[in-house]
C-alpha cells in the first residue's frame, strides 16, 4: 500500500473510505459503518496542495487562496483513500484514517482525555511508580494521562533531591514562572513568610494565583522532607463541587458564577490583580477556572446590594469544598510528587507545628496547554511503535 501524505506528524489506522458524494465545492466521504464527513474544497486544498512537506503547515495566505472551483473531482481510489483532482492538473491522495479522525473529532483540544469526576470514595489519588518516570515513557504517559483525566495524580518513590522537581517539571514542558520564581519552596519560615503557604497554619481548599488573567493550569509539589505531625494534604475535585452546587444550591451557584471579585496578591515586590467570579466558566471552550484563594480576594466588584448574597454563596462553596465525602486527605511522604489541575482541583493543608520538625516541599507551575501537548506527543510516539497496516509518513501530493 502506498504511503500517503498527512498534514501532521501523527500516524493513523488505515480506515478505507467506501463512498464519495460530490456536490462541489463540497465533498462528502463515507465509511462502511455510516460515519461521514463533509469536506469543503478549500479546506482540502489547504491540507494537501498547500502543505509544506517539512513543517506540515499550510503555506497559502487566505488572500492568495484560489476560488472554491479549484477542486474538479473527488473519488475513492482502489485502497480506500480519497483522490482529488485540481484545476491546475495536480492530483492529491488523502489518508482516510486522517479524515476519519476529523470526523470523530479526535483533533479538537479536549479529545486528548475524557474527564473523570471523583470524590473521596477513590481513597487515594491515582498513583504511579516515580522511580523510572524520567526514563520510562510508559509510566510517564500513564501519569500524565491521569493528570489530564482526574486533574490529580501522584508519583511515589522519587528521589528526595531538591532538584528532582525541576527535572520532572521540565520533562513535562516549559515551567511557568511566577512571583515566587520558576521553582519555589513551601516551608514554614516564621517571620519571613511571603505567603500563608509558608507558615504552619491551616490552609482551606483553594486554587493558586487567581490574581492572574489565566491562572497556572497545573501545579506540582514534591516532598523533599517531612518530619512534622499533621500537615496532611487535602484535595477536592472542583468538578464535583460545581456539580453539587448547581444541583443542590442553584441560587448560590448563580452568585458564584456571576458576581465578581477583585483579586490582588499582597506582596512587597509585586502587584498582580484580576477581576472575576469564584466559579469562572469563561467561554464555552474554556476549561473550568476556580478563583478561590481567600488570602488574595481583595474586594467585591459588584453592586452593594449583591454583597451579602455573595458572601453567603462563598460560605456554601467552602462548606461543599470541605465536605469529607468529596475531599481526599493524605499525608506527604518524602519522595511523593503530586500534580494537580490548579484551575479545577482545590487543594489545602491541615495545620502543623513547624517547631516539631521540618516539612519541605518543592513546587512549580506549568501551563495546561504544555501538559496536554506532552500527553499528545507521548500518545503519538506510542502509536508510531505499534503495528499498523499503513503509515502516515509524508510524500508530496
Amino acid at each position: 500500500m502506498t504511503e500517503v501524505f498527512t498534514p501532521d506528524f501523527d500516524s493513523y489506522r488505515w480506515d478505507p473510505v467506501v463512498d464519495v458524494d460530490e456536490a462541489l465545492p463540497m465533498v462528502t466521504v463515507r465509511w462502511a459503518d455510516g460515519t461521514s464527513l463533509d469536506c469543503f474544497s478549500l479546506w482540502l486544498y489547504e491540507n494537501t496542495v498547500a502543505i509544506d512537506p517539512v513543517t506540515r503547515e499550510s503555506m497559502t495566505d487566505p488572500g492568495d487562496l484560489p476560488g472554491p472551483e479549484v477542486l474538479t473531482s473527488a473519488a475513492v481510489d482502489q485502497d480506500g483513500a480519497l483522490r482529488l483532482s485540481w484545476s491546475h492538473g495536480d492530483v492529491s491522495t488523502v489518508h482516510p484514517g486522517w479524515l476519519r479522525s476529523i470526523a470523530e473529532r479526535r483533533h479538537v483540544p479536549d479529545a486528548v482525555s475524557e474527564l473523570t469526576v471523583w470524590t473521596a470514595a477513590i481513597g487515594e489519588p491515582p498513583t504511579f511508580d516515580g522511580t523510572d518516570v524520567l526514563h520510562d515513557d510508559s509510566v510517564f504517559e500513564a501519569w500524565v494521562a491521569a493528570l489530564a483525566s482526574h486533574g490529580l495524580a501522584r508519583l511515589r518513590g522519587t528521589t528526595q533531591d531538591r532538584d528532582e522537581m525541576e527535572r520532572i517539571g521540565r520533562r513535562l514542558g516549559p515551567i511557568r514562572g511566577s512571583n515566587f520564581g520558576d521553582l519555589f519552596t513551601v516551608e514554614a519560615v516564621f517571620d519571613k513568610a511571603d505567603s500563608l503557604a509558608n507558615t504552619g497554619g491551616n490552609l482551606g481548599q483553594h486554587s493558586d494565583l487567581p490574581t492572574r488573567e489565566t491562572p497556572p493550569g497545573y501545579q506540582f509539589l514534591h516532598c523533599v522532607e517531612n518530619s512534622v505531625p499533621g500537615g496532611a494534604s487535602r484535595m477536592t475535585d472542583g468538578l464535583a463541587v460545581v456539580e453539587r452546587l448547581s444541583r443542590d444550591h442553584a441560587e448560590h451557584y448563580e452568585a458564584l458564577t456571576s458576581l465578581e471579585w477583585v483579586f490582588a496578591n499582597r506582596a512587597r515586590d509585586g502587584d498582580h490583580r484580576w477581576v472575576g467570579p469564584i466559579i469562572d466558566h469563561g467561554t464555552p471552550r474554556d476549561p473550568l477556572t476556580l478563583r478561590a484563594f481567600y488570602p488574595v480576594r481583595l474586594a467585591p466588584h459588584m453592586e452593594s446590594t449583591d454583597v451579602p448574597r455573595a458572601y453567603e454563596a462563598m460560605r456554601v462553596f467552602s462548606t461543599v469544598a470541605h465536605d469529607p465525602d468529596l475531599m481526599l486527605s493524605n499525608p506527604f511522604e518524602p519522595g511523593d510528587l503530586v500534580g494537580f489541575d490548579n484551575r479545577r482541583v482545590l487543594h489545602g493543608r491541615d495545620a502543623f507545628d513547624p517547631g516539631a520538625g521540618r516539612r519541605v516541599l518543592r513546587g512549580c507551575y506549568l501551563d495546561r496547554d504544555d501538559v496536554l501537548s506532552r500527553l499528545r506527543v507521548l500518545q503519538r510516539n506510542r502509536r508510531h511503535t505499534e503495528p499498523k497496516t499503513a503509515t502516515s509518513e509524508t510524500r508530496t501530493s
